[in-house]
């Protein structure tokens, strides 16, 4: 149990830093934008909030289907992956959510996905 702890740590690092950096790289680049109703700090708090949720499923659905998945993490991220880029496009349609927040979103869960998937395949194994 502390390894699967640890994993959600780990993938919970991955998945908070990994589309910050993406995000600011758009930012820069082709102007996109952070919500306007709320500060930075409020912000990324949610998005704390909201990636600890999503590292906690991750890591402890991976761990419960090891017997399944564990070789096969590439596959898992790739779910995972799928899932998520659906919801990327899901909020393209809605408002206030512009194509250039919805080519980073896909763009950095293609990397911390794998990332993450390699990580609790590497942590978890054996467990």
């Amino acid at each position: 149990m502390p390894r699967l702890f640890l994993a959600i740590l780990a993938v919970l690092a991955i998945i908070y830093l990994v589309p910050i950096v993406i995000y600011g790289a758009f930012q820069s680049t082709i102007g996109a934008e952070m919500p306007k109703d709320t500060s930075p700090l409020v912000f990324l708090t949610g998005v704390l909030v909201e990636k600890i949720g999503t590292a906690i499923a991750f890591c402890t659905i991976f761990y419960l289907a090891r017997g399944t998945f564990g070789s096969q993490w590439l596959l898992y991220a790739a779910i995972w992956w799928a899932m998520f880029a659906f919801g990327e496009l899901g909020r393209l349609i809605g408002p206030d959510y512009t194509w250039k927040e919805a080519l980073a979103g896909v763009i950095s869960e293609a990397i911390y996905l794998p990332a993450s998937g390699f990580v609790a395949s590497w942590m978890l194994r054996g467990q």
